[in-house]
């Protein structure tokens, strides 16, 4: 063991950390040796939306040692930035410890003499944003690890507009955490009365605000018997999105009952991620038994969606992220159109990795669509640039993520399960369903296929390993791709864009970002991303072909995803 290590861990055991954790230690050192090298081989980091890794002891885990040293940090910086009499909300999931980790940052904040108002049970994510600005809080904090297996737990943390952190102060949290460099610098606890409960009546206001998005309110009353099902798939979407669906005027919900119960083992998955088939099994299954109308399911802290739907031939599927997106963006420009409430500054937000079609759809309505980095910190950045200036309607993004009106500044599944269902209720009043909508929309604006390949690289070589494939790929990328000529290089790492054939460079008027892009000369693009969340890099695939009518979907279809696979195999994946 290097001796970087073995200091570390002399430190724990000599150091102020409770009886137990020091036990783990001692164990661990004579049976498990190898175990306390992954947890100390390095500090968990503060990235700029947080913490997020595996329980357990060490400075390379989630604890609440290292919850407790990013707590401090991020008080210290709250209270330089805005003084002192400021507000915190903090909110949690279903996952194990949560409750606790968000107990102690509620604990840390309160002794730093900063109110912190803590639900008094898990709540979704996109409730803690929405309570952010209702309370007027500078900060909060949700104590989540989102999708990932059960092993794992996180920190997100948020500004006073309800959005995660943004420059320049992501980057001057980081520096504060990291100069908490004891337990002993942490403020663990004092002034109890800082702490204050908060539940049933910000529950009350989320759901009334979520309400007043529906579009089609009179359509939801006339299909108030639309057959749904949906999963919280052990997570806290139970606490608000049957309250939600009720509050639209749905009357025929059916809860999946084996999933219903919050439960941080996630005892019937493998991994609580609504983007996997296994996730959605039980709901596909109570779907089909009472012939739904729609699935919906959601993650741990329900800001992901997932959604289920059957084709003409009445065949359940479980549609992706872009084609989610692509009939939401669609819905509300549309819907705006008809009922004539269209401004002529309204404007839609898509990250550089969510399909292109719908760009293409809102310049259709005559909309603005901006592309912005992942993540939906910055589609909230460019609201505030915006407010004043254009109407923003929508926001998404293709990792099964929506944000319907600025009310809330994140991702929130509880209102896209709510909007999805308008949208079916809304298409069957006129005899379709949402897969032929869909099929529509290909045939009027083009047939996109898009895929994603997520390769894991864990453990201390895991981050070498992701770096040197892009590196890879940045310095020598591919020529040719599928047979089609690659002829342009994005690297938003370095902000520029370069034309291969001629070498001819161009600005990328984009934040720095480890992402690289490559456009094809039929107009495909593939895309490469290290996850900011986990030991992983992503590669995004999107073609498209013209469809000429819907009962050529699935040959059309067919074609591209073949396609993919030829451009998966060029590039050695």
């Amino acid at each position: 063991m290097e001796a970087a290590i073995l200091n570390k861990i002399e430190q724990w055991l000599n150091g102020n950390y409770d009886a137990d954790t020091k036990a783990t230690i001692t164990k661990a050192l004579a049976e498990t040796p190898d175990d306390l090298v992954e947890g100390f081989y390095k500090n968990l980091e503060f990235g700029t939306g947080g913490l997020r890794g595996v329980m357990g002891v060490g400075t390379n885990r989630m604890n609440r040692y290292t919850v407790g040293m990013a707590t401090q940090g991020y008080a210290n910086y709250l209270l330089q930035v805005f003084g002192p009499g400021i507000s915190v909300a903090v909110a949690h999931d279903s996952r194990n410890n949560s409750r606790f980790f968000a107990e102690t940052v509620a604990s840390i904040m309160a002794a730093n003499g900063i109110k912190a108002y803590l639900f008094d049970d898990l709540r979704p994510t996109p409730e803690l944003s929405f309570a952010i600005r209702h309370l007027g809080c500078k900060g909060g904090v949700v104590c989540t690890a989102s999708h990932n297996p059960k092993e794992y737990n996180g920190y997100k943390a948020y500004w006073d507009d309800g959005a995660q952190l943004v420059p320049p102060h992501d980057a001057n949290v980081i520096l504060e955490v990291e100069k908490v460099k004891n337990v002993d610098d942490v403020k663990w606890t004092g002034s109890p009365e800082n702490v204050i409960a908060i539940g049933a009546d910000m529950d009350a206001a989320y759901i009334n605000m979520v309400k007043g998005l529906s579009v089609y309110p009179e359509v939801c009353a006339a299909q108030h018997d639309l057959k749904i099902v949906y999963t919280s798939i052990h997570g806290s979407g139970i606490k608000l999105v049957p309250q939600v669906l009720e509050a639209f005027g749905f009357t025929n919900v059916a809860v999946v009952p084996q999933q219903a119960q919050p439960d941080g083992n996630f005892s019937t998955v493998s991994s609580p991620n609504p983007e996997e088939k296994d996730a959605m099994r039980l709901g596909l299954e109570q779907a089909t038994a009472i012939d739904a109308d729609i699935l919906l399911g959601t993650d741990p802290d329900a800001d992901r969606v997932g959604i289920g739907v059957k084709d003409t031939d009445g065949n359940w599927l479980l549609m992706n992220g872009n084609q989610t997106a692509v009939l939401a963006f669609n819905y509300m420009m549309e819907a705006r159109k008809v009922k004539g409430i269209a401004q002529a500054n309204d404007m839609v937000i898509k990250t550089i990795v969510t399909s292109d079609l719908i760009n293409r759809l809102a310049a259709g309505y005559g909309v603005a669509c901006y592309d912005v980095l992942t993540g939906f910190k910055y589609i909230s950045e460019l609201i505030r640039e915006k407010t004043g200036s254009e109407n923003y309607i929508i926001g998404g993004e293709e990792s099964y993520g929506l944000m319907i009106g600025d009310q809330v500044r994140d991702k929130d599944a509880v209102s896209a399960v709510a909007l999805l269902c308008e949208m079916a209720a809304y298409e069957k009043n006129q005899g379709r369903s949402l897969f032929e909508k869909l099929v529509d929309l290909y045939v009027e604006f083009g047939c996109f296929q898009e895929h994603l390949i997520s390769i894991t690289k864990k453990g201390m070589n895991g981050q070498k390993e992701i770096a040197e494939m892009m590196e890879t790929f940045r310095s020598n990328p591919p020529k040719v791709l599928g047979g089609v000529v690659v002829t342009t290089l994005l690297d938003y790492d370095q902000s520029k864009g370069t034309q291969l054939a001629t070498g001819e460079q161009f600005e990328i008027n984009l934040p720095q970002s480890n992402v690289l892009q490559f456009l094809l000369a039929d107009g495909s693009k593939v895309s490469a991303r290290p996850s900011g969340t986990e030991p992983k890099i992503k590669f995004y695939f999107s073609v498209h072909a013209p469809l000429d009518s819907a009962k050529k979907y699935p040959e059309v279809q067919a074609a591209l995803m073949q396609k993919i696979k030829l451009i998966i195999s060029d590039m050695g994946l």
